[in-house]
């Protein structure tokens, strides 16, 4: 489903897409200032290391994780955030299956 621009967003109408290695990203609503993405992690995944031009906001839903921003790393559970500025490098390891809610701006034009 196309979610740009829409005001209201259902979770029953969106779609999951396999990342590879147990983790699945589910876009939500978004413009082009601003995404809203949930991502399912099982134990064991690993969401390397890497780095973009978006600012990003990650909000632990549920689950464990060790994260690595910049040259420091942070084990986080439910309720924890993360502020990942553009362009530091960042990752993590999901320690407890659980889910991240990323908020980027700009919106992520490599995820639609």
């Amino acid at each position: 489903m196309h979610n740009k621009n829409q005001i209201f967003v259902s979770h029953d109408q969106t779609v999951g897409t396999d990342c590879g290695g147990n983790v699945e990203r589910r876009i939500l609503a978004y413009c082009d200032e601003l995404m809203c993405v949930e991502n399912h992690f099982e134990v064991g995944s690993v969401g390397a290391i890497h780095h973009h031009p978006h600012t990003q906001i990650t909000y632990v839903v549920s689950g464990r994780f060790h994260f690595t921003v910049g040259d420091e790393t942070y084990e986080v559970g439910p309720g924890d955030t993360l502020l990942k500025q553009n362009d530091i490098p960042h990752g993590c390891v999901c320690l407890e299956a659980g889910v991240l809610l990323d908020i980027f701006t700009p919106m992520r034009k490599d995820f639609v």
